[in-house]
């Protein structure tokens, strides 16, 4: 409860306006947390007082006739009842009759100023920052892309939560253009605005189409004439729950397949079409979170037009955007829950459980279950549970935003990598991703740190035409889902080599002509790759020879993007699936087994040329394939697959189990204990059962219990396999493990 005494008498601080305010996380608030809730401490509720967030400074000009100042500082419930919170002896409050020194949440130069934009940051070896815009040029960017001609269009929100109106004409799409070639920005112009687009969360610029994700629907803006200003408006989706929530729709993506990826978090909740109309998948589901079998946060791929919707992968929290590689790879970040240390990258493992409620309950991850970890992380996500497919990678805390793929040369030691932003622990990083079995690891080099500057809170990141890297920063002294600290600044930053060129050239393409729209297909660029696609695909059996020499190029890359439109000519679907699972890269290998799904292709017409590939990343994808085949021979392709798991791999493992889903669990089992025979109980057939849902495996479940062999310390890990399956047989297996 802080005070001014004197002469004067007694002045409650709270009736005063600050000089300044600064806050490390969220906002300083008057009689509210930092994060807007009630101030309390140790329970009890504060009548009044100031809440801020480490590392704060409060600035006031005080007036005449006060000389002492008194108050109460304490650690608020906000902060503590998270549990990770330190204690009263790691917090110092402080107070000065001066300007006190830079503190860390300060630029280094103690400077908010964009002159003084990079004094703060941090450049990864072997590479240097400049200063492509700031403030007054654009405001709290929250979302960007990069077109063919080189612009950064910029998702700029101002009406968002607490600040929501303070702009009556709308919030800002706008387009940022370096004209000279200097590096720096020097002309901007509005695409458009208006508060049907009020909390812009995404963007993607397709040529003269472009994709909006604001609210409860997603847009497409069309420039019919060219002159940077939409013509035509049409929905695409609508029905989004989470607006003005930023766990609500994210940014769509062009893949290398010529369709679009997206998502969106927890409190998206739903998606229908542009009539209001609940979207059946091609699954056969209702889209919504229903746990049926859909729940939380949701990844989705559909056509440009928004038809042949999918959902590919479900159970995330808040997982921001989603990218994918020129193989076909889906990759993307999720957020914890908030203080948790539990933040991941996840490959997006097609038709995958990813664990954040129980996948039958709905139960959070604090829920007390059988098997539980002691590991935040792993009990966070559910790891622990069958069904759920294991992370990439665990971050810590943070708030992930904005992720890409680098599949340019200007940077080679990133190429194949993942770029992405993550402005809690104000930092862009590379994930240098390996193949490992049937999965992945990635270790982190980081590009761009906030050392000296919390303020530095990088919101998205893209891949220039010219290989270089553009990153948002939304500029506050908090995370934007915690509520804006501030409105008015905002910068981008350009990533360019240590000894390289800060020119920017964009390179030119003729997509009208093949051989023009091939070399464009090979840019780094998404937006130059999506034109060149779409010109290509519109050519049809025009484009094959050209695409045919990008197809024999040495680099994989290359082979995949070429391999994936011959593929969609029509005539060529099984010659190209033939000519891709026959390539000596286990990446294009695997791009074709995602080619002929596409394509309607049944598995047993290419299975037995990859069934016993000697990659297990390329036998995943095929037992990934199974789920929807209606194939006579699935159920023995299946056991085939199964029969090659080491009982290690829990990303094969995962795979198998995805494959047999759809209503294959009992033929699919049949099939492996047969193949299995009296051999089936070894470790790797073991977990085969544990991670099976067929009416057999409760009663092997119980085999596997009552064998002495079975260590003590793996018991809860098999009962826990009892809690997914239902009906007589796990009754029946119950009752004889309990001697009944």
């Amino acid at each position: 409860m802080p005070r001014l005494v004197g002469p004067q008498g007694e002045m409650r601080l709270t009736e005063l306006k600050w000089k300044s305010a600064v806050a490390g996380f969220g906002s300083v608030r008057v009689n509210q947390s930092a994060g807007g809730t009630p101030l309390r401490i140790d329970g009890e509720e504060v009548a009044y007082g100031i809440g801020t967030h480490a590392n704060s400074v409060i600035a006031y000009d005080l007036p005449p006739g006060f000389d002492r100042f008194r108050a109460r500082a304490g650690l608020d419930n906000g902060g503590t009842d998270q549990g990770n919170c330190g204690d009263e002896a790691s917090v110092q409050f402080l107070v000065y009759t001066a300007a006190p020194p830079a503190l860390p949440g300060m630029a280094e130069s103690g400077s908010h100023q964009p002159a003084d934009a990079l004094a703060g940051l941090e450049v990864g070896l072997g590479m240097t920052a400049s200063l492509f815009a700031a403030e007054p040029q654009l405001r709290s960017p929250s979302n960007i892309d990069i077109d063919h001609r080189g612009r950064v269009w910029v998702c700029e929100v101002v009406n968002y939560r607490s600040h929501n109106g303070e702009r009556v004409e709308g919030d800002r799409i706008l387009i940022l253009e370096d004209s000279d070639g200097d590096g720096l920005c020097d002309q901007e112009k509005v695409f458009y605005q208006g508060n049907d687009i009020n909390s812009p969360h995404g963007i993607c610029v397709l040529g003269r189409h472009v994709i909006v994700s604001a609210g409860d629907q997603v847009q497409v803006f069309t420039d019919t004439d060219g002159d940077d200003r939409p013509d035509e408006k049409q929905v695409l989706f609508r029905g989004i729950s989470g607006t003005q929530h930023d766990h609500g729709i994210h940014a769509f993506t062009f893949g290398p397949d010529g369709k679009l990826y997206f998502n969106f978090g927890n409190e998206g909740r739903q998606i229908k079409d542009a009539q209001g109309n609940p979207i059946v998948d091609q699954a056969g589901n209702v889209v919504e979170n229903r746990r049926q079998p859909y729940q939380e946060g949701m990844v989705f791929r559909c056509n440009l037009d928004g038809s042949d919707f999918e959902t590919l992968a479900w159970n995330f929290r808040n997982n921001w955007m989603v990218t994918v590689d020129s193989y076909g790879n889906i990759w993307q970040s999720d957020n914890d829950d908030d203080g948790n240390r539990g933040c991941r990258i996840n490959y997006v493992m097609e038709f995958g459980n990813y664990g954040y409620k129980d996948e039958l309950t709905g139960a959070g991850w604090q829920s007390p279950r059988t098997g539980m970890s002691d590991e935040i992380a792993k009990r966070h996500w559910h790891s622990n549970d069958p069904g759920v497919v294991p992370n990439l990678l665990n971050t810590g805390a943070g708030s992930p935003t904005g992720i890409t793929v680098y599949e340019g040369d200007l940077f080679p030691m990133f190429r194949g990598d993942l770029i992405h932003c993550d402005a809690g622990p104000n930092v862009c990083r590379a994930y240098l991703v390996a193949s490992e079995g049937a999965g992945y690891t990635a270790k982190i080099r980081d590009i761009l740190t906030g050392t000296h500057d919390k303020w530095f809170r990088p919101s998205d990141v893209k891949v220039a035409p010219d290989g270089s890297l553009i990153i948002a920063d939304w500029y506050d002294p908090g995370v934007g889902g915690h509520g804006m600290g501030d409105v008015d600044r905002g910068r981008l930053f350009r990533i360019t080599p240590r000894r390289g060129s800060v020119q920017y050239t964009v390179p030119k393409f003729d997509f009208a002509s093949a051989g023009g729209s091939v070399e464009a297909l090979k840019s780094p660029n998404y937006a130059t790759r999506a034109l060149a696609w779409q010109s290509l695909h519109a050519m049809g059996p025009d484009a094959a020879a050209e695409l045919e020499k990008l197809a024999a190029s040495e680099n994989p890359i290359y082979r995949a993007r070429a391999l994936w439109l011959l593929g969609k000519i029509e005539g060529r679907g099984f010659q190209t699936v033939s000519e891709a699972i026959a390539d000596k890269d286990q990446n294009i290998r695997i791009v074709g087994i995602r080619l002929a799904r596409q394509l309607g292709m049944q598995v047993d017409r290419y299975a037995a040329m990859v069934e016993k590939d000697p990659s297990s990343a390329v036998r995943r994808e095929l037992a990934i394939a199974l789920r929807d085949s209606e194939s006579p021979q699935a159920a023995t392709i299946w056991a085939t697959l199964a029969m090659q798991y080491d009982g290690q791999d829990r990303w094969y493992l995962e795979a198998l189990g995805i494959g047999a889903g759809n209503g294959h669990a009992d033929a699919f089992f049949d099939a492996w204990l047969a193949a299995a025979g009296d051999g089936w109980n070894t470790p790797a057939g073991r977990e085969i059962v544990w991670r099976s849902r067929a009416a057999k495996a409760p009663g092997l479940l119980v085999k596997i219990l009552q064998d002495p062999a079975t260590p003590a310390e793996q018991h809860d890990h098999f009962m826990r396999a009892f809690d997914f399956h239902e009906g007589a047989a796990k009754d029946a297996a119950l009752q004889a493990l309990l001697g009944l």
